[in-house]
């Protein structure tokens, strides 16, 4: 049977899945890759470390398969989304790649959001700028580093970094055009998207847009012998992460909302007409006449690593291989079964309000443990999610709703977000599920499905779906409105939080 390579790349982690025509995983192969923060809210890393490291990942990938790498019939990638990954005229990269964690152009932000940036960026590209977002990240290199800006001949997202480097071809699909500088309306590239942020000389450094299953060329010898890849596979276009998270738990379907529990609380519905909401970002779908309609923050799971990384040093020191997760199920279920004035507010790494809220736990008091603390964690990512997701209900009909992402390998917390949301949660045993939905275009990109979409419904995914319980979701609901109301009361005070960790003397 013929395998399909997918890369996922993500803030930490590049991985390598193989992936049969049925959607059986082969095998799997990751590789940390390493952040730099120089600078206070500077998240980089190197781009040639990033590809090395994919490349590792690959060769190892295909040696766990089992399987000649001559079986692989296609190669597609999926990366973080947004951040900035450019390349010089030469087709170098001009500096480190820039992650979407990072929050360097806040300052250019909230003045866009003091003029008419934000209402001009709404009306012609259906989504308001962000930190992370290119039009803010080379808006800040314009105005910090003109020298470089000057030298850009080439604005790229990941997966076209790593689409460039196994392929030596530049371009992107139409999922990551749409970050930025795309018109809603028309899903094409607008001169004006780019005047609204006063970088209007950067539109012929935009990467040429393809369909998702395109074939975008073929594994170049350098990129054969580095991986371990066939010279001549072809490496299709591939697409989004977030996309390639619901493509690859079926949520392309009509009146499917999506969730990614991850590093990013990611919520998504895809539509056949375009709405706009300050609340969501109206995107680009796979398919022309498509919307992917996404309500996002850097506040979901993020927070529980946080806390683990903190607070449960000595655990991980003894877990011998095994899961920290289960180790640690037996303090969360007690804290399940008794109630609790702990909330906690997972704005670590950014929110729904902007990058000037942190997070916060409230009601703790001494008689609390650490089980106490973990379930507060839980909750708050899944009513930040509730926060999204009552967004999107508003918008789209919604009739199933579908999770992935590390949070979906809890059994506690899928059932804690059945509840929060008071709907059904179902959930797929496809654990690499932004890895399949690449696979799945380069499937289509070589024929072997008739659609990206249309392989979701072939591969043979079996299916839990966590069925809400009222007495539970009662409770829930009341601790919610509470979180809420807390939340719109600090919004005033975190601009003078922040103000704290301000050097003496600075205004």
């Amino acid at each position: 049977m013929p395998s399909l390579l997918g890369i996922d790349n993500g803030l930490t982690v590049t991985k390598a899945v193989i992936f049969d025509t049925n959607g059986t995983q082969l095998s799997v192969a990751r590789r940390r890759v390493p952040q730099s923060m120089l600078h206070a809210r500077w998240v980089e890393r190197d781009m040639a470390g990033l590809w090395q490291a994919t490349a590792d990942a690959i060769k190892e990938a295909i040696a766990l398969s089992g399987r000649p790498a001559e079986d692989i019939k296609a190669v597609a990638a999926t990366a973080h989304g947004d951040g900035l990954y450019l390349l010089d005229h030469d087709r170098q990269p001009l500096g480190p790649g820039i992650l979407s964690l990072d929050s360097r152009a806040g300052d250019i932000v909230d003045r866009w959001f003091a003029g008419t940036v934000f209402t001009d960026a709404l009306a012609t590209t259906g989504q308001t700028p962000h930190v992370s977002a290119p039009s803010a990240l080379l808006a800040w290199l314009k105005q910090s580093d003109p020298d470089s800006y000057g030298r850009i001949g080439h604005v790229l997202a990941c997966k076209d970094w790593l689409r460039f480097c196994l392929s030596g071809t530049i371009g992107t699909d139409r999922t990551e055009a749409s970050t930025s500088f795309t018109d809603f309306r028309t899903q094409a590239y607008a001169p004006e998207a780019l005047r609204i942020f006063g970088l209007e000389d950067l539109f012929n450094a935009l990467p040429p847009v393809g369909h998702s299953a395109d074939v975008a060329g073929q594994v170049t010898a350098d990129a054969a012998e580095r991986t371990g890849l066939r010279k001549g596979t072809p490496v299709a276009c591939g697409l989004h992460d977030v996309a390639a998270s619901a493509l690859g738990m079926g949520g392309h379907e009509d009146g499917v909302l999506a969730i990614v529990a991850g590093t990013y609380s990611i919520n998504e519905v895809v539509s056949s007409q375009p709405r706009v909401d300050r609340r969501w970002f109206c995107r680009n779908a796979i398919d022309a006449g498509r919307w992917n309609n996404m309500s996002i923050s850097p506040a979901s799971t993020a927070n529980y690593d946080w806390f683990l990384d903190t607070f449960c040093r000595a655990e991980q020191d003894r877990t011998d291989g095994g899961s920290l997760h289960e180790l640690l199920a037996g303090e969360i279920d007690a804290a399940l079964k008794k109630p609790s004035t702990i909330l906690f507010h997972p704005y670590l790494f950014g929110s729904p309000y902007g990058d000037l809220a942190s997070g916060s736990f409230v009601g703790l008091h001494g008689w609390h443990n650490r089980g106490d603390m973990l379930k507060a964690v839980l909750e708050g990512i899944a009513f930040n999610h509730r926060t999204h997701v009552e967004a999107l209900r508003d918008g789209f009909a919604v009739s199933e709703i579908r999770l992935t992402g590390g949070g979906s390998r809890n059994p506690a917390l899928v059932q804690m977000f059945a509840d929060v949301l008071n709907a059904p949660v179902t959930v797929t045993s496809t654990d690499e599920t932004a890895a399949l939905g690449a696979a799945l275009c380069a499937g289509a990109a070589v024929g072997l499905f008739k659609t990206p979409q249309e392989g979701a419904r072939q591969v043979g995914m079996t299916e839990r779906t966590y069925q809400t319980v009222p007495a539970s979701s009662a409770v829930f609901n009341e601790r919610f409105s509470l979180y809420c109301r807390i939340a719109e009361q600090l919004k005033s005070h975190w601009p003078d939080i922040e103000r704290l960790a301000r050097p003496r003397g600075d205004a």
